[in-house]
């Protein structure tokens, strides 16, 4: 029975790991600076319930249309200027070599985002 409880993820816990998944796509060489501009814009900072994923999303947007490289050596000094001194850009980095799945998984990690953003819109109460 306790191997099952370790298993078994809040909502919270998995919004983590999507939010961690889509800024892992939107870091890496996998895409190009265009696609990664037109998949930021998809999304919203809102919807990034972590605040250091808010603000690496926010810096990836400001960044603008530039090769993943580029973006990976701003980063840093960017967020550490937001207030997280203690940011670790290689958890957005790693693995540096990921499968077709993996790729196929990150790429779903931003559509459900988007797919989050977008439920809410039409939601009772919500601020568009």
């Amino acid at each position: 029975m306790c191997g099952m409880l370790q298993t078994v993820k809040s909502p919270l816990a998995v919004l983590m790991e999507l939010e961690q998944k889509a800024l892992r796509l939107l870091c890496s060489n996998l895409i190009q600076p265009a696609t990664r501009v037109d998949l930021a814009a998809l999304l919203d900072p809102s919807v990034f319930a972590d605040p250091l994923h808010r603000v690496v999303f926010e810096e990836i947007c400001a960044a603008g249309e530039i090769p993943a490289k580029h973006l990976r050596a701003l980063l840093p000094a960017r967020i550490t200027n937001r207030g997280f001194p203690d940011f670790d850009l290689s958890v957005f980095l790693e693995p540096n070599q990921v499968t077709e799945a993996e790729i196929e998984q990150l790429f779903s990690s931003v559509l459900t985002l988007v797919e989050l953003r977008h439920g809410d819109e039409g939601a009772p109460g919500s601020e568009n």
